[in-house]
């Protein structure tokens, strides 16, 4: 007959994997050597044994809440740890008094705050003074990016350090410790392990919450039946933080980088994560015009048009349109040239204020403004010998100035001739006719290098 098991034993398996396989020391936390390892910031820390007011910025189960109560254990400093999701004023003023009162006896206060970035101004400006004469070492966990989400105040009086998302080799480790703790491998083939670590998604956490479904599993447990059996973690992905920025970024530039699969693959990311396809086209057309401008003017109505296919379809079929229009513009050629022009220009214009534009160029409506000199001297381009009278449109008393610069490439190829064929009209050097773009070709085509 077995021997029972002891009460111990049985809470103990009824815990969650997560929390049975915490590490139980800094060294053994995997995936943040880069902050950890002895020779690493916080790892000097502990080896001084001195640690300073930090926020711990990373995604979700990369190990937050873990590092924490393991630098307050490898400091002898008491452990407080709450959540600005459910605490208050009245919750910090305890915490605050309870560590006032330890350093009376000589005993430091380790504050671990998670999801610090929920606390407003006024609640975060509570922690400074405590902060400040070594009441608290303050230590603030935030999935957010600090920069915006924390005052300027209590980031001056803290270290930032990331937390990268978990790797596939920390993944593993991760399968491997668990393996151990319930002493059988998990009944997964090959690709299936690879698999489950794809699913995570850098999830430690979520990670060994799936292991616990899949070892209750009748093996051999290959791909298909481990994705009927356990939840994909849905992709990070908020719409209104910094994931939104991160990814929208990183789809301009792949298209201005000119590397289509990037964008595309980018693109996906953004409609996984339930971006407004509308604030994509929205984005896309910005780009066209911005990053391509006249070096391929068609540009634009592609994806224009791509904004009216996918108000008119929408979602799913709509979004192929989009696919569409950030193929074509991650392909197109790219200048800045109006977008430089026209930053160029507004400053000379703020700078030059009110300068009336030069008589020859205004209407004469009345006998008063003809004798004014409105519009004496105009010449009209189309009836000159070139269609290009040279004249001066520019301020009087301002002198000519070179706002778009053309370049090389697309449909700017001929601006550029064009151009210069004009500029020399202009000094009288020349009377060649201006190049045009092949006459053969669509625009889009023809804009193509």
């Amino acid at each position: 007959m077995s021997e029972e098991p002891s009460l111990f034993e049985i809470d103990d398996a009824s815990r969650p994997l997560a929390d049975r396989l915490r590490p139980r020391a800094v060294r053994d936390v995997v995936g943040q050597d880069h902050l950890l390892a002895a020779d690493a910031p916080i790892g000097r820390m502990v080896n001084a044994q001195r640690l300073v007011s930090m926020v711990l910025w990373g995604p979700p189960g990369c190990g937050k809440t873990t590092i924490a109560r393991l630098l307050a254990e490898a400091t002898d400093l008491a452990f407080e740890p709450l959540s600005a999701t459910f605490s208050g004023v009245a919750d910090l003023r305890k915490v605050f008094s309870a560590a006032q009162r330890r350093r009376e006896v000589g005993q430091g206060t380790l504050l671990f705050v998670d999801e610090i970035h929920r606390f407003n101004r006024a609640q975060q400006d509570s922690f400074l003074p405590y902060v400040e004469d070594g009441t608290i070492v303050l230590v603030g966990a935030t999935t957010e990016n600090p920069s915006f989400e924390l005052n300027g105040a209590l980031l001056s009086r803290s270290q930032v350090f990331v937390l990268k998302r978990l790797d596939d080799a920390a993944l593993s480790t991760l399968i491997t410790r668990a393996e151990a703790l319930i002493a059988q491998p998990l009944p997964l083939t090959g690709a299936a392990r690879q698999a489950l670590i794809a699913m995570a998604d850098g999830d430690g956490r979520y990670l060994l919450n799936m292991i616990e479904q899949v070892h209750a599993l009748p093996g051999p447990v290959d791909s298909a039946a481990l994705a009927a059996a356990v939840q994909k973690r849905a992709p990070l992905y908020d719409k209104t933080q910094e994931g939104h920025y991160n990814l929208i970024s990183a789809l301009h530039k792949s298209m201005r980088g000119s590397d289509p699969d990037a964008a595309l693959y980018w693109l996906a990311r953004m409609l996984d994560g339930g971006e407004d396809p509308l604030f994509i086209a929205r984005r896309i057309t910005r780009f066209a015009t911005e990053d391509i401008g006249m070096a391929d003017p068609n540009a634009v109505q592609q994806a224009l048009a791509a904004w009216d296919v996918y108000e008119r379809l929408g979602s799913p079929e709509g979004e192929l349109a989009i696919a569409q229009a950030v193929i074509y513009l991650a392909t197109a050629p790219k200048s800045i040239g109006v977008y430089r022009g026209f930053t160029k220009a507004r400053a000379a214009a703020k700078l030059t204020g009110s300068l009336m534009p030069p008589a020859h160029i205004l209407n004469a409506p009345t006998r008063l403004m003809k004798d004014l000199g409105y519009g004496d001297g105009y010449q009209y381009d189309p009836d000159t010998e070139t269609g290009f009278s040279g004249a001066n449109y520019f301020p009087d008393g301002m002198p000519r100035q070179t706002f778009y610069q053309p370049t090389t490439g697309g449909y700017e190829r001929a601006i550029t001739e064009r151009l210069r064929h004009w500029m020399q009209l202009r000094n009288g050097e020349t009377h060649d006719h201006p190049p045009e773009p092949d006459a053969d070709l669509p625009l889009s085509e023809s804009a193509r290098p």
